[in-house]
């Protein structure tokens, strides 16, 4: 059974990123909406993002929402942010577990295909 997963990790203070806003949208056949969660904290959401009968082959966007978290932590923001959302485009196309972690700091991030 398919399943889709993130986890987001603040480099800047080496911990999670807890109660970041985080958006799942189908980009296929148009783009639209699936879910809107928080992760908690310990960096990850509640629940998986896709799971079973709502896994589905094709393209997909997370958007991660990290100038209100690093604003609230204290960073200096420049107006506006530098990083404001974090869009990350990627293919999901076999029934397996795609784990999708954001490495964050208030300047710069990066992502990875985890299992």
């Amino acid at each position: 059974m398919g399943q889709l997963t993130t986890h987001v990790l603040d480099t800047a203070q080496g911990k999670p990123g807890d109660g970041i806003t985080v958006e799942l949208y189908a980009l296929h056949p148009e783009e639209r909406l699936v879910k809107r969660l928080l992760t908690n904290a310990n960096g990850r959401t509640d629940e998986p993002l896709l799971v079973g009968d709502a896994f589905a082959a094709g393209p997909w966007e997370l958007r991660f929402h990290v100038a209100d978290y690093f604003s609230a932590a204290g960073f200096p923001q420049a107006s506006p942010p530098f990083l404001d959302t974090i869009n990350i485009r990627f293919a999901m196309a076999a029934d397996e577990h795609y784990h999708v972690p954001l490495l964050v700091s208030p300047w710069s991030y990066s992502t990875y295909r985890g299992g």
